[in-house]
């Protein structure tokens, strides 16, 4: 196949969200008086009191914003980043912007709050709405919303079993700035160094341009048993999707979270863990070819997990009584 027609099979089999239906829902959202929504505000908090899944929603609520009255923070600065809903500027990436308010215009307008656009691989200074968090012991600044979801939250429908599937590792990525891990990974197993892995970058690498190989849609990497879940800028973009296929994902241990709540994922039971020098990683591959009921368990906890994130209302739920949480204790009390 040529590069042409690479390109063109990509763009239409890529099998990722649509961004022209995404900023197409959220230009007529933004042009809707944020009024109706305000007046659901109130209805849709006394919802959750009657749902069985109530205290579901209070204990996701309450791991994304674990700030409490008791939280210290420098008020003064916090004061002076902080700027009302309705001088929310637009961000430089619009997906942040118009995530975060999807759900902050139930609210009054007048409320503050710091949303700090991007991928960040620090701990919020003051108390914030971010994206993701480092996954360390004091990371009660960055208060998580589900943010840039149109490329983050996408789950697959795969039919083909796992065991159908080839006995090989799969991976695609950019390499960059904050991907060193990617790095080192590719000096592994770049341009056929295992007949276990199939690695390459989709940017040009200086260093390296021979690294580079045409993107692949998600339905091609979903040929292979394993697909390596690397963490980029923050996250593993496809480690959802992955999560909700018949492959596993394949990662060395996670150290930042987002909305998909990674710092509740268990190792070697909803996906794979390999050594940070992947010195392990064909062992760990084999030994899964070689237990596949063990694998096929994985597989199952998987699923499972993803399942939490399926339900639409429940997520919008959720992620009002985060946003809730974040103005009553910064804000103090307000009338909605």
């Amino acid at each position: 196949m040529t590069m042409d027609k690479r390109k063109l099979h990509y763009l239409l089999h890529s099998g990722k969200n649509s961004n022209l239906k995404y900023y197409v829902g959220c230009y007529l959202r933004e042009f809707t008086p944020k009024i109706f929504s305000r007046r659901q505000l109130e209805g849709l908090l006394r919802e959750i009191e009657t749902r069985a899944d109530k205290e579901t929603i209070r204990t996701r609520a309450n791991y994304y914003c674990k700030l409490t009255r008791e939280s210290i923070f420098d008020r003064r600065e916090w004061e002076q980043k902080a700027v009302s809903l309705r001088k929310q500027a637009m961000t430089s990436q619009k997906t942040y912007y118009f995530d975060a308010m999807e759900i902050a215009r139930y609210f009054s307008q007048d409320l503050r709050w710091i949303l700090d656009a991007g991928d960040k691989p620090y701990v919020a200074p003051e108390p914030a709405i971010v994206k993701n968090r480092p996954l360390v012991e004091k990371n009660d600044n960055s208060v998580i919303l589900k943010l840039d979801k149109n490329r983050h939250f996408l789950f697959v429908n795969d039919k083909k079993t796992w065991r159908e599937k080839k006995n090989r590792a799969i991976f695609r990525g950019d390499l960059g700035i904050r991907k060193e891990n990617r790095t080192v990974f590719m000096n592994l197993f770049a341009n056929g160094q295992s007949p276990m892995i199939d690695a390459a970058s989709t940017n040009r690498w200086d260093e390296h341009p021979e690294w580079q190989q045409p993107k692949l849609t998600i339905g091609e990497h979903l040929d292979y048993k394993f697909i390596m879940s690397l963490e980029g800028n923050d996250v593993a973009s496809n480690l959802k999707w992955v999560m909700s296929s018949n492959s596993i994902a394949v990662t060395p241990r996670l150290t930042c979270e987002t909305w998909f709540m990674e710092g509740t994922l268990k190792p070697n039971y909803h996906y794979i863990e390999v050594k940070d020098d992947f010195s392990d990683l064909e062992e760990r591959l084999n030994y899964y070819i070689n237990h596949p009921d063990e694998a096929e368990a994985i597989i199952r906890h998987a699923h499972e997990y993803v399942d939490q994130f399926r339900d639409r209302k429940r997520e919008k739920l959720v992620s009002l009584l985060v946003l809730k949480k974040y103005f009553d204790i910064t804000n103090g009390s307000y009338r909605p």
